[in-house]
């Protein structure tokens, strides 16, 4: 979707991290993000179960913390704000690196779901997301359910 603006990745991890503590808790970063689409990623190092892999909980947090930054880099947050309405999550292999996700919306997507809530006050909208480790293996696989509100409803 881009239309060339690149979000300061720092400030966005702050953000983030001040939005939802765990996120400082876990370490994850935002390490891209432009309009529509952002990068995070969650260190294997603290997030770790009792087999020494990584912990099903911290990529369950990793697959659900995109939904939040994609919104303040694809949507007026002075007019809409997003809540989770569901997450479905597929663990395909054992994590033992870090951790990245990617998630992106189209400019098309954008303006249908901020249409869709200023006519009815919110909107639905699906994000399907891959986990992937270090060396790109998908260890997980998230279909996120969001709900963009209008302020006020």
């Amino acid at each position: 979707m881009g239309d060339g603006t690149i979000w300061d990745v720092e400030r966005l991890t702050e953000s983030t991290r001040a939005s939802v503590p765990m996120a400082e808790q876990t370490g994850v970063r935002v390490v891209e993000a432009e309009r529509g689409r952002v990068k995070l990623v969650m260190p294997f190092a603290g997030n770790q179960n009792h087999i020494g892999t990584m912990y099903a909980g911290a990529l369950f947090a990793l697959a659900e913390f995109p939904g939040g930054t994609l919104f303040s880099t694809t949507f007026d947050v002075s007019r809409y704000y997003p809540i989770v309405k569901g997450v479905e999550i597929q663990f395909r292999r054992f994590a033992a690196t870090d951790i990245s996700v990617e998630a992106s919306m189209t400019e098309e997507q954008a303006a249908a779901v901020a249409a869709a809530a200023d006519e009815h006050g919110k909107a639905d909208y699906d994000l399907e997301l891959e986990l992937l480790d270090s060396d790109g293996n998908v260890v997980a696989i998230s279909t996120n359910h969001y709900q963009l509100r209008a302020h006020g409803i």
